[in-house]
């Protein structure tokens, strides 16, 4: 992939549908100070992708933190990370082929067809073209990037617009005193705010995509500190800049959980078809990250499979060199996602995304952990650093650790689906336990180490 692919994809990745769809719901939880948890959440974010990159320009690996893990943790570090990046981006893909299904439901041509039923369509289409060539789905990534990107900006500029001549949106009067107004910035109190954080990182849960890419890059020294530099500004402008501009557009209560706030603005403007534009906008952002998904877990798993910590299957590589064994192996979880849509289609989306947000989590911890038995080994003389690193090590690894550890605990106060989903964290362990001691046996490091470091 050239500069052009690895730097969408690095935008691509900071914007998706925990923005697109996500805050319209937080927005209607927490008041206008959301947009200090989508800040704050965007700081640890930054940080767990900038020691992503330093570890990334010590040696390249398209097994990304996988392999790094194994170098640094060993063979049972590495095959938590793997398989806990599976359950991330299996479950984010049931998630994305929910908000497809949802948005399409917003035309009345689609209205009638079960969402199930879009939701198996989405799936086929997206696996299909994920399997052709790493070519072909850098090129997807880079036009879903410009997609996203054209339509967040254009927003943004409309929006300032409005505010600049206090254009009315609807019945209201657009300006910073609608921040203030309808019960201050924390209008149901501090306690929605602080628990809408697990949501919010999930927001952020591609950003370390960038690391995948790396080895099938042509020259990550150069490129990925760049675009691992630009996710930070993106994070403050896309992000929080557009949090601040929806609360100043409408007032908090006006949107509503299940329907893009982006969606809810342009439809109170009148704007002929604006809805319908923005709402395949926000469609668009979901196929990107369901296509950046099976990209991601299609290299995981071929990684694990060179050790033998994952099915041999997962490793199968097809004349384009594209992992389709680890490809497929995602795309069957995600059609336990169309059961779900079958069977209960108005929570599938909530609780898909609580099991995605305890596997990000748990991914963005052994990055961390990674990196800091990195600098412990660098300290020793075994290694050196690269001139690319992440500032204020120890500390910086420490409290994003804490915090990380915190959105595990503030999800059990999510009740009922976040609740459910910290209880199932023991079953969890229990099945990484249990699938550790039937693997262990053929596990061959030194193979996986051979075949990441091949991977430049």
């Amino acid at each position: 992939m050239k500069a052009r692919h690895i730097n969408m994809i690095a935008i691509g990745g900071a914007i998706g549908t925990g923005l697109f769809l996500g805050a319209g719901g937080r927005l209607a939880q927490a008041g206008p100070a959301l947009a200090v948890a989508y800040a704050v959440c965007g700081v640890f974010a930054f940080f767990v992708v900038r020691a992503l990159g330093e570890l990334i320009l010590h040696r390249p690996s398209s097994g990304a933190f996988v392999s790094y893990a194994r170098e640094f943790m060993g063979e049972k570090g590495a095959f938590v990370a793997g398989w806990m990046y599976f359950l991330n981006w299996a479950t984010t893909g049931i998630a994305d082929i929910t908000a497809i299904a949802l948005y399409a439901h917003y035309w009345s041509l689609f209205t009638p067809v079960p969402q199930w039923v879009l939701a198996l369509v989405a799936l086929v289409v997206v696996l299909s073209l994920n399997l052709v060539s790493v070519k072909l789905f850098g090129e997807m990534e880079f036009w879903f990037a410009i997609i996203k990107v054209g339509a967040l900006v254009l927003f943004m500029v409309i929006g300032i617009g409005l505010l600049v001549v206090a254009h009315p949106v609807g019945d209201t009067v657009p300006g910073p005193q609608l921040i203030f107004d309808h019960g201050g910035v924390l209008p149901n109190g501090l306690v929605p705010l602080v628990l809408v954080v697990q949501g919010v990182v999930f927001a952020y849960a591609a950003v370390e995509l960038v690391g995948v890419a790396a080895g099938e890059t042509e020259n990550p020294a150069k490129i990925m500190p760049k675009a691992i530099n630009s996710i930070m500004w993106r994070i403050g402008v896309f992000y929080v800049g557009s949090v601040v501009l929806l609360s100043m557009l409408l007032p908090w209560n006006a949107y509503q959980k299940g329907e893009s706030p982006f969606v809810t603005v342009l439809s109170q403007l009148g704007v002929p078809a604006a809805g319908d534009v923005m709402n395949l906008v926000v469609l668009t952002a979901a196929m990107s990250s369901l296509n950046s998904g099976l990209y991601s877990t299609g290299r995981i798993l071929r990684s694990m499979a060179a050790a033998g910590s994952a099915p041999g299957f997962a490793g199968l590589m097809n004349r384009s060199q594209v992992p389709y064994g680890g490809i497929l192996l995602t795309g069957a979880v995600c059609v336990l996602g169309v059961v779900l849509n079958f069977l209960v289609p108005a929570a599938a989306f909530e609780i898909v995304l609580n099991f995605a947000s305890i596997a990000i989590v748990t991914t963005w911890i052994m990055i961390m952990i990674s990196h800091l038995l990195f600098v412990r080994a660098v300290s020793s003389g075994a290694l050196r650093r690269p001139a690319y690193r992440l500032p204020g090590s120890p500390v910086t690894q420490i409290a994003t650790i804490a915090f990380l550890l915190a959105v595990v605990v503030l999800m059990w106060f999510d009740v009922p689906a976040g609740r459910v989903t910290v209880l199932c964290v023991p079953l969890l362990a229990a099945a990484l336990v249990i699938g550790w001691f039937c693997v262990r046996k053929r596990v061959d490091t030194a193979k996986a180490l051979e075949e990441a470091g091949g991977n430049h």
